[in-house]
């Protein structure tokens, strides 16, 4: 096992021992920015396995959060809610309630599934064109969900949904990600990954499979991203199809993009800078007295200066803060 990986899992396992300790000292709103920022930390490692690693930027990575949400919320409503909320659920599901663990597997093993059909076709492109074609994808999802009431209860509010994730359990599954994920990319297959992600007509002439490996990388995302919807879900109790949309996948990819898409700990980096600067700047927006000057509120200044700080680092550092590298790597040689 690499010193890289030892040093990961170490500093995931401190993380975790922490959460337990953490509620006892932390605010409700503290903890409720702590729980976010896990369940984001997950969904932008997921889409980072497939954009960082392989070079497909997939823009369809909210789908299969959408997915997870909802496979999840209908798996473990309870019978009397299903009854209530979604009185045309097929017999099957009806009568069916999971706990939340394996609700949540079971979600995320349906979006593999998915993502194995979908990829097939997809991951046979490259460039803008599988961009355009993932966020079709998402689209997609996004309608269907609004259609297919029986299931979802269309547009409306899917509610119901156990609200069982605290900070220690949000800490558990983002270092059980982080950990499996780190394990993948810093293995051979992560280096396949990465050199399909240099050159694919050297990695082909090497005897590699641009198609699997990019369909790997897209499957194991998927089913992380599935896993992340459903403790969403859980964590939220109620959502709906605009939940899982636009801003969202915005939201995501900034992240990810500023914290660097070739290295696991950008995911996190760019969840706590993001998370960080949006709350200061929230605050901001209410006005604040200075003593010497009265600053006046500033409605929507944040997603101003959100915006500027993109465009700054996308100038000055357009690989992210870390690039591709990972926080373990600072101050060794090579």
């Amino acid at each position: 096992m690499s010193r890289r990986l030892v040093l990961m899992l170490g500093g995931a396992c401190l993380l975790a021992l922490a959460g337990w300790g953490l509620p006892m000292v932390v605010s409700d709103y503290g903890q409720r920015l702590l729980i976010m920022g896990c369940i984001s930390v997950i969904l932008v490692a997921s889409m980072g396995l497939a954009n960082g690693f392989t070079g497909v930027f997939s823009l369809g990575q909210v789908g299969f959060v959408a997915i997870g949400a909802y496979v999840s919320g209908i798996l473990s409503l309870s019978v009397a809610d299903k009854a209530a909320y979604l009185p045309d659920l097929p017999a099957f599901l009806a009568g069916v309630q999971m706990g939340t663990v394996p609700a949540t597997l079971l979600a995320g093993a349906v979006c593999a599934g998915v993502a194995v059909i979908v990829g097939l076709p997809l991951m046979r492109l490259s460039g803008h064109h599988v961009s355009v074609a993932t966020m079709g994808f998402m689209i997609i999802v996004n309608s269907v969900i609004v259609n297919a009431e029986s299931f979802t209860r269309g547009a409306r509010t899917f509610t119901g949904v156990p609200t069982d994730i605290t900070l220690p359990v949000a800490l558990i599954w983002m270092v059980i990600t982080l950990a499996l994920l780190g394990r993948l990319i810093y293995s051979p297959i992560g280096l396949a990954l990465r050199s399909v992600r240099e050159d694919t007509i050297a990695a082909q002439a090497v005897g590699l499979s641009v198609l699997k490996t990019r369909l790997l990388a897209f499957t194991v995302g998927a089913f992380f991203a599935g896993v992340g919807g459903s403790l969403y879900g859980h964590y939220l109790g109620s959502f709906s199809a605009q939940t899982f949309f636009f801003p969202l996948m915005v939201s995501l990819i900034i992240m990810l993009v500023l914290g660097g898409m070739g290295s696991l700990s950008g995911a996190v980096v760019g969840v706590v800078v993001v998370t960080a600067l949006s709350e200061i700047l929230r605050n901001l927006e209410r006005g604040m007295d200075l003593g010497f000057v009265v600053v006046p509120p500033l409605f929507g200044a944040s997603q101003v200066v959100l915006g500027l700080l993109f465009i700054l680092v996308m100038i000055y550092r357009p690989r992210g803060l870390l690039e591709d590298r990972e926080l373990t790597s600072f101050g060794r040689k090579g």
